[in-house]
């Protein structure tokens, strides 16, 4: 009787591993973040999107919406640096790169 190799899991089953797995990251992401930031749930969703999906974020707001405490957050839960530019009218390039 000849052995048949066990089949390979299916793309599907791959996939909505991966979707669960993102699912339970993106729900934890969510939780640590409301330890910290109030009231900014459509703000976190929208960057956590464009994370999830290798985007780019422009945050703009008026002052005090906690935009840098969200940023630094994330950068904290992630375990990156952290560095702001406070942009100003007379700021150079090479006041950013060095």
């Amino acid at each position: 009787m000849p052995v048949t190799p066990p089949k390979p899991p299916s793309a599907n089953a791959i996939e909505a591993d991966l979707v669960r797995k993102l699912s339970a990251c993106h729900s934890q992401i969510q939780k640590e973040l409301g330890k910290v930031i109030v009231g900014q749930r459509e703000v976190v969703e929208q960057i956590l999107i464009a994370l999830f999906a290798g985007g780019h974020c422009l945050i703009t707001g008026a002052p005090g919406l906690a935009k840098t405490l969200l940023v630094k957050s994330l950068a904290q839960i992630f375990h990156l640096k952290f560095q702001r530019v406070q942009f100003t009218p007379d700021l150079m390039p090479a006041d950013i790169t060095g």
